[in-house]
């Protein structure tokens, strides 16, 4: 099987990357590329050869797309493999880890979703959030609509672009559901939304329970219930991983890992670099390192001498 992605895979992918040759090669090099973020997506591109993931897990659905070399991760205790073109779906909360699985090396898109847009999407329909049972999948037409948002990461995405997205990327990801989506019941929208934005106004310092059972009127144990349902994730580790986020721009700025950990809410620097590991399976210092890899241009977009990518819309 080639390793290698051709523009006869699928239409829309054939100007990632490309060489005058007019197949897909990896770039030289290992980093990681980010770009501009929409409230609740994080897009990368990311490339690097060896097991660089450590198992971890996020508190977003991960859904990517594999441009070159072979990808490998273990997922609900079985070993995976991605081939250019195949599209990757990964739940909120499964632990994972990643790496190439040859020495050609790999090169891959991913967009990190909230929970919570595909769940206010599916909120008419009065059903939970669909679970993809085989993490990859080859679908062409998924992969075209990732791409509406991964084909130029230097690009600002906008939002009626995501609203749109969004109710793409769920029927996506139902066409694939292996359980009947179960119905959900009465979600308490409104106190979840106002425990996720005090928790995200509040991250940087320990929030107790008291003061969310003040703001939604819920006992703790009710919230959480409803937190977890709307947002796959309990309210304790979607606060962790919104420091996380704002340590990783403070990284990015070139503070020294010490002062962001004070700076984000951590108790000291082993305190934060273990949960940093846990959530992204590489340290803070791989992180820096992979980042480098990557030149930055404007708005974080990859800096190079070829055509930019054009979408996949």
């Amino acid at each position: 099987m080639s390793q290698v992605l051709t523009p006869q895979v699928f239409e829309g992918l054939e100007r990632l990357c490309e060489p005058q040759g007019g197949t897909l090669a990896a770039p030289a090099g290992s980093g990681i590329l980010t770009a501009p973020a929409f409230p609740g997506i994080e897009r990368i591109e990311a490339q690097f050869s060896g097991n660089v993931f450590q198992p971890h897990r996020h508190d977003t659905y991960a859904l990517g797309v594999t441009l070159h070399g072979v990808q490998t991760f273990t997922y609900r205790g079985e070993r995976r493999f991605s081939l250019p073109g195949q599209v990757i779906v990964l739940h909120p909360d499964e632990e994972h880890d990643g790496g190439a699985a040859t020495e050609a090396g790999l090169h891959y898109r991913m967009l990190y979703l909230e929970p919570s847009l595909l769940m206010e999407c599916l909120e008419a329909e009065k059903i939970g959030l669909p679970f993809v049972e085989e993490p990859v999948i080859g679908d062409g037409a998924l992969a075209k609509v990732l791409l509406g948002a991964l084909g130029e990461l230097d690009r600002q995405l906008d939002e009626l672009f995501v609203d749109d997205f969004v109710s793409r990327v769920a029927g996506g990801l139902s066409r694939h559901s292996q359980v009947r989506r179960r119905p959900l019941g009465t979600v308490a929208w409104q106190q979840v939304r106002a425990a996720r934005d005090y928790l995200e106004a509040h991250a940087l310092r320990p929030v107790r329970s008291g003061e969310l059972e003040k703001i939604t009127g819920l006992d703790r144990f009710t919230l959480s219930r409803h937190f977890r349902a709307a947002l796959a994730t309990s309210p304790h580790r979607y606060m962790l991983m919104r420091r996380l986020q704002q340590a990783k721009a403070l990284m990015d700025e070139g503070e020294n890992f010490a002062d962001v950990a004070a700076a984000t809410g951590f108790a000291d620097q082993a305190h934060f670099n273990r949960h940093f590991k846990k959530a992204y399976g590489i340290t803070p210092g791989q992180w820096t390192m992979l980042r480098r890899g990557f030149p930055q241009g404007r708005n974080g977009a990859r800096q190079s001498g070829q055509a930019p990518a054009r979408s996949a819309e």
